[in-house]
């Protein structure tokens, strides 16, 4: 008992005082893109899925356009592991309203965003990347068994973004209506409370 007691001491010892987690530094902006005052970020992950569209009928010159359809990503830790999903939904607190959604996870827990403001400012956005954005908060959700990892959340930025542009428009024709393009993306999510 008192060898085993001794190793937990000196394991203890040289382990060093516990640490919290490391702070989630808020990623540089362009102007127009900050995050509101009073938050602080608190989750961020590297998303990869895609951004998808349809050809539809629109008010345009050749009477068909590209539809945003919402994205559908995995988001993923530092050490590469799965902690987010992306994808459009319905926002249970607004009627007939469909949002971009993120549900974490490990516990279900849940929040809708709707986009702020948006850029595609140059010396931030790659020329064949879709915009930065800022995103206000539009509801959240615990999840079903009380986790509350991402129903604190009241501000999201999506930043560093890869690829997701809407398909060419030569690929929209009337011959091609409700043709899909899924369209890979990668960006990084900031989650601010």
């Amino acid at each position: 008992m008192l060898k085993t007691t001794t190793v937990m001491i000196l394991t203890l010892a040289f382990a060093g005082p516990a640490k919290a987690a490391d702070p989630v530094m808020p990623p540089a902006v362009p102007p127009g893109l900050e995050a509101p005052a009073g938050v602080t970020a608190f989750l961020t992950g590297h998303a990869i899925g895609t951004q998808n569209y349809i050809c539809a009928p629109a008010a345009t010159a050749s009477g068909v356009d590209w539809f945003f359809l919402g994205p559908q990503a995995t988001v993923f830790d530092a050490g590469f592991n799965q902690n987010v999903t992306h994808f459009l939904s319905q926002n249970p607190y607004l009627v007939d309203t469909l949002n971009a959604t993120w549900q974490h996870s490990g516990d279900s827990s849940a929040v809708w965003a709707k986009k702020r403001s948006g850029s595609t400012d140059s010396r931030y956005v790659a020329q064949d990347a879709i915009e930065w954005l800022a995103l206000d908060v539009t509801g959240t959700r615990v999840g079903p068994t009380g986790g509350v990892k991402l129903a604190r959340t009241k501000f999201i930025h999506r930043v560093n973004t890869v690829g997701g542009l809407k398909p060419p428009a030569n690929e929209c024709t009337a011959a091609t209506i409700n043709t899909r393009k899924l369209v890979y993306y990668e960006a990084d999510y900031y989650f601010y409370r």
